[in-house]
This record gives C-alpha cells, structure tokens and sequence, in this order.
C-alpha cells in the first residue's frame, strides 16, 4: 500500500505536468538531476523604500553651503557636529545618526551610498514612479519587470529542464517576501511571494506561483513519500520544501550575533537570510519597507524619519551581518522611487521631489565612498528650483549590478530603450 503511494506520487506529479498545470516548483523537481552543479551562486537582495525616502537625510551633504540654507537645524535640518549630529564620512557627505549600523558597514569598505540618482522621468506619482523603477522603462506598455527579465537573461541558469523554457531551473529563484509579486518580477512565471515562510508549503507555493489548484490534490500525497521516489536535486527540493514548512522565527538563530528589528521589515529580511542559508537557489530576493512619504513632522536627528532610519539601519545591517562570509557572492541593493524637496515646508516635513539615495552593501562593492555626481544645492543647481537634481540614472545603476553580479551579457534586452553599457557604470562593484 505504501509503495502504491508513493508510485502514485511519481505519477501524479508526471501527469500534472503532462497536462500543464503543474507548479514550476514541481516541475523543477522532477526533472532537476540532469542539471545539477557545483558552481557557486551569485544572489542579489533589492530592498524597495516605497514612498520616496528623503536622500538628503539618508546620507547628508552637510559639507554643501546651502544645505542649511535650505534647511533650518530645529527643523528637519541634521546638525553637523554633536551627540546628535550628522555621522561624517569625508567632510560632505554623512550619515543620519540613525543609520550608525550602517556607517560602520560603510567604514569597514564594504558599503556604497549612490546620490543624486534617480529616473529621467520627473514624475511626482507614486504609482507611477515606482511603475517605471520596477519596469526599468519609461513608458507603460511593457509588462515585464525588471527582476523577471535579468532572471531569464542570466547565464548561471542557462541549463535548460527538460520540457521547460531556457533559464526557468529552479523552485526559488525568485522570491519576493511580500503578499503579491511585485512588478519587479511581473513576467517572470516562476516569481513566488512568500509573506511569511512560517505559512509556506506546497499549498503555499502554488498559490504563488498562481497554480493553485494544481497542488490541492498533491499535498495530501506529499509527506512521507519524499524520500523513496525522488533522489538527487529533486529530492533536494523537496526536502526544501520540508524544511521551510519547519522553519519558524523562533527557531532559527542568526549568525554573528545579528539582531533584526521587530515586525514585518525586520522579519522579510531575516527570512532572506534563512532561505539563503538553506541553499534552495535563491538568486533574487524582494523585501519592501514603507513609510517614507514624509509630508509632515518629519523632524531631524529624532522624529518619525529617524525612527524609520532606525528600522531601516538596523534591519540591512542585522541582514549583512547574518549572511557573515556568504557576502562574498551577495549584493544588497536599496532604492526608492524618487526624492524629496530640498526645502522643508510649512509643515516640517517635505514634498515630492526627484534625485535621491541609493546604497549597495557587498564583499565585493567599491565601497567607503558616496559615488555619483553631486550636482549641487545653489538655486540655479536644483531641478525645477525645488528639487536635488538627478545626475545617475537609475538604470545604471540597476545594469551595472545585473552585468557584474547576475553576469548578463545582453543589457538591452533586460534594459530595453536604453543604451545600458559599460561606459555609463558608476563604479559601484570591483568587479
């Protein structure tokens, strides 16, 4: 009876592919033995600051002589010396007190900050801001993100699965921990979003992937049938699975004495570094942290920006720690749709604005520097005479990181309109 079980499993899992409807997961499983290897995997982690975080208050350019003519010291201006003053890192530039994790990361070379970055398109939206970062075009008719297109166009995962489409070789390979797929990875088929891993099962990865019927039948016959029908990767796989089903907060310890921030942020970023640690394939990860829309009160060294900071800070930093050595093949990339004013408004807070700051963490970042061009606060030097001018566009930034660390060799179709190449990369990464 019990071997019936486990053959039905085999071909239950062989009939739903036959059809068509079988999770990418499954899929993946039963046909990953020919394509196993022992290459190290490059991953990169994009962490979206959705709301247009404040640049000029990540990383300060207290050295420019209108910052605080810009900004007053009792409003949302940070001091330049003191217990609560900006944390400099070369006489212009500094980071927010509350970002003090970070600086050290910055001081140990393993830390860039990209300022004055940001989209050619000057939309104040939101949604469509976020629309054109994520797509990486600046026009709405391609559907594809960002993400889905540099996982399809990256060599590591050129080995083609039997009855699959090229680069499409693994169960997680994209992962966004958020409740829907983000429109970074729109496009790419076997993009999964896992709020919570505590919640993820075979059930969970279908509805995912969006193949949820597909797995109801299925999970009934899944456990105690692993280990006898499958072998190899896909058994591997499928021991993935298991093993993230068992996974709880609680229970994993992270390493190097991290320390994550309570709630969602800190919970997103600590469960990236379980899923890399468990070796499942992961090459891209998506976090998301919000809040950043900071119209009104934004206050200074204390107020609601600096209790995000802190969040923030401590979130990225607990995350690069954790990781320890895995650093070596791992980049961290933060971004955020647009900047805020350079003038702070009656309200003590800011608007909408354009140019803002990016930073990127790795063993292998060209790190201790703020890159970039600073174009200057003079009046005549902000965009629109309201705005931190936008001198690095974004997908620069975004191609030099997918080129040097994904290893794509085809920009353009991963940047589509855009001439991406070489010559216009900001030097973010050694090599």
């Amino acid at each position: 009876m019990q071997t019936s079980r486990r053959i039905f499993l085999k071909q239950g899992a062989m009939a739903l592919i036959a059809t068509g409807i079988a999770p990418a997961f499954l899929r993946d499983t039963v046909f990953a033995d020919e394509t196993k290897t022992n290459r190290k995997r490059k991953i990169l982690i994009c962490i979206f600051q959705r709301g247009a975080v404040d640049g000029l208050s990540l990383v300060v350019p207290h050295g420019d002589p209108f910052y605080y003519q810009h900004r007053s010291v009792g409003g949302i201006a940070l001091p330049r010396t003191g217990a609560e003053g900006v944390l400099d890192v070369d006489g212009m530039f500094g980071f927010h007190p509350a970002l003090a994790p970070l600086k050290t990361i910055y001081d140990a070379g393993h830390l860039a900050a990209i300022q004055a970055v940001g989209s050619p398109n000057a939309t104040r939206s939101h949604f469509d801001a976020q629309d054109f970062m994520e797509s990486a075009v600046m026009e709405k008719s391609v559907r594809e993100g960002w993400l889905a297109r540099t996982l399809k166009h990256c060599p590591q995962d050129a080995a083609t699965l039997r009855g699959q489409k090229d680069g499409q070789n693994g169960a997680f390979r994209g992962v966004a921990m958020t409740s829907q797929v983000p429109r970074s990875f729109q496009g790419f088929p076997d993009a999964l979003a896992i709020p919570d891993l505590k919640t993820f099962d075979v059930r969970g990865a279908a509805m995912a992937s969006g193949t949820r019927g597909a797995s109801d039948g299925f999970e009934s016959l899944y456990d105690g049938a692993v280990g006898d029908v499958l072998h190899g990767t896909g058994q591997e796989t499928f021991e993935a699975l298991k093993q993230l089903r068992e996974i709880t907060a609680t229970r994993y310890l992270p390493a190097n004495k991290a320390r994550y921030p309570g709630g969602k942020f800190g919970e997103s970023l600590k469960q990236i570094a379980q899923l890399i640690k468990a070796d499942v394939g992961l090459e891209i990860a998506f976090a998301e942290s919000g809040g950043w829309d900071t119209h009104a009160n934004q206050g200074a060294s204390r107020g609601s920006l600096a209790r995000r900071f802190s969040e923030f800070g401590s979130g990225v930093a607990a995350l690069y720690s954790d990781l320890g050595d895995l650093m070596s093949d791992v980049v961290i990339l933060t971004m955020s749709e647009f900047g805020r004013t350079v003038r702070q408004n009656g309200n003590n807070g800011t608007d909408h604005g354009h140019g803002t700051c990016f930073l990127v963490l790795g063993a292998n970042v060209n790190g201790g520097k703020v890159l970039g061009q600073w174009p200057g606060l003079a009046p005549e030097q902000l965009y629109e005479n309201r705005d931190l001018a936008v001198t690095t566009d974004f997908r620069d930034v975004f191609s030099e990181i997918a080129h040097k660390q994904m290893g794509v060799r085809d920009l353009k179709a991963v940047f589509p309109g855009y001439d991406a190449g070489p010559e216009n990369f900001c030097g973010i990464l050694k090599t």
